[in-house]
């Protein structure tokens, strides 16, 4: 459950759900939490940008910052996984490892760190430089990044911590190690100064569809958050994930494939498209068009709604240098494969994700299709505002899924591993000694 601000419809602020001041209040946010918890949905994902974002002026914009409000929303559950977004460009590696190796301990093993290269400007700005870095700079630094990370949440083996309170031994020197990490950008000496992760290593998440982002995803990733709009779309990049994640010797089956999935959910259809009719109405047409221009990279005066989308100004997707290759893709896939006018894309897809619109049922279909046909593992679910979009979601459509038998019906783990399914991780300092005592 993808909690962007008020919801993920831009108006959501304006129907008087909570009052607008609501996204600096935790007691929202661990509402949220409960009513997801209630449902035995996997985690709460918390998205992140370092700047501010859009016309403060004529809607709520900023964010709290998410390690600091997951472990609120720990504090405030039991179950439900955590996930945070922080970026590895205006970020270190040992802050970033020490502070979700905290938070896994604090929330008994509930924690996972979107990992993000954040593309635009405005962060740039705030950080001493003049634009973004390009693309390869930002994946280059990117990859080094999860290496280094990933060497710190293993520098204490599984078996480290004695806790020998009569003998005076509190760990064995040997299973925890220096990384000594010296590479192009980064140079560590280690250990963490916090010992193995519930759950050996925290989750890694990452968001990102262009040829580097799927190689980062392929190496590191245990999760894939992305944006595909069509089911051929979300089946070819379910099928290329996993593939590459085999050439990196991974195993496939231990990643999870989880396209964005933006809901609009009535009693009944009808219900359902009123309750959009009336965000739609709020918000108008200049905001969808102003995030569709800067999401495909044309100016937004070239785009008529009326009209399809202006091929000769469409640039090739790895030209693309500072935005996201993802939402370009399946905005622009669509629109073409479709012969979609721009009312008509902006109707299909919100903030560049698939929107569905329906009762529980039609909701249902749609989620089990994708997941039968193999184009996805889960959902990154973006409710149209919270908490009502919420509760109709765990309350209707869960439920639904239970009696399809594609949802569980309760918890059966307390770490986020377990819920996706996954294993712990082997640590790169394990010894084969070690791993059987462990076992």
């Amino acid at each position: 459950m993808n909690i962007l601000g008020h919801g993920g419809h831009s108006s959501a602020w304006r129907i008087h759900e909570v009052e607008p001041t609501a996204i600096w209040d935790i007691n929202y946010y661990q509402n949220i939490a409960r009513i997801c918890e209630r449902g035995a949905i996997d985690a709460i994902f918390l998205a992140d940008g370092p700047a501010l974002q859009g016309d403060v002026g004529e809607q709520p914009a900023g964010r709290l910052e998410p390690t600091v409000l997951i472990t609120a929303m720990a504090a405030a559950t039991e179950r439900i996984g955590m996930i945070a977004t922080c970026s590895t460009t205006y970020n270190d590696p040992f802050n970033i490892a020490r502070r979700f190796a905290s938070i896994d301990h604090l929330s008994g093993g509930r924690t996972a760190w979107n990992a993000v290269t954040t593309a635009n400007d405005a962060a740039a700005a705030n950080f001493g430089l003049e634009g973004a870095p390009v693309h390869a700079d930002r994946y280059g630094r990117a990859q080094e990044f999860l290496e280094v990370v990933i060497k710190l949440w293993d520098s204490w083996e599984e078996d480290a911590v004695i806790g020998d309170a009569e003998n005076g031994v509190f760990a064995d020197r040997s299973r925890v190690h220096a990384i000594n990490h010296v590479g192009e950008r980064f140079s560590v000496k280690g250990p963490l100064n916090v010992g193995r992760s519930p759950q050996g290593r925290p989750v890694i998440v990452q968001a990102g569809s262009s040829e580097d982002g799927k190689q980062l995803a392929a190496r590191f990733a245990d999760a894939v958050f992305t944006t595909q709009t069509s089911l051929q779309d979300g089946q070819e990049f379910y099928n290329e994930i996993r593939s590459r994640a085999a050439g990196q010797g991974r195993d496939p089956d231990t990643i999870r494939l989880m396209p964005g999935l933006s809901t609009v959910i009535g009693g009944t259809e009808a219900e359902a498209l009123e309750r959009q009719r009336e965000l739609d109405e709020l918000r108008g047409w200049d905001r969808p068009l102003k995030m569709l221009a800067a999401q495909i990279g044309i100016p937004v005066e070239a785009l008529e709604l009326d009209k399809r989308l202006p091929e000769h100004l469409l640039v090739d997707v790895n030209q693309f240098e500072r935005g996201s290759h993802g939402f370009f893709e399946a905005q622009v896939n669509l629109a073409l494969k479709e012969r979609l006018t721009v009312r008509q894309l902006i109707g299909r897809v919100r903030s560049g994700h698939r929107l569905a619109v329906g009762a529980p049922e039609q909701i249902a279909d749609t989620l089990e299709h994708w997941f039968r046909e193999r184009a996805a593992d889960g959902f990154n679910i973006m409710p149209d505002y919270f908490p009502s979009g919420a509760e109709d979601f765990v309350d209707q459509v869960v439920p639904e899924l239970r009696r399809r038998g594609v949802f569980r019906t309760e918890y059966t783990g307390t770490t986020l591993r377990e819920h996706l399914g996954l294993p712990l991780p082997r640590g790169q300092y394990a010894t084969a000694g070690s791993e059987a005592a462990a076992a």
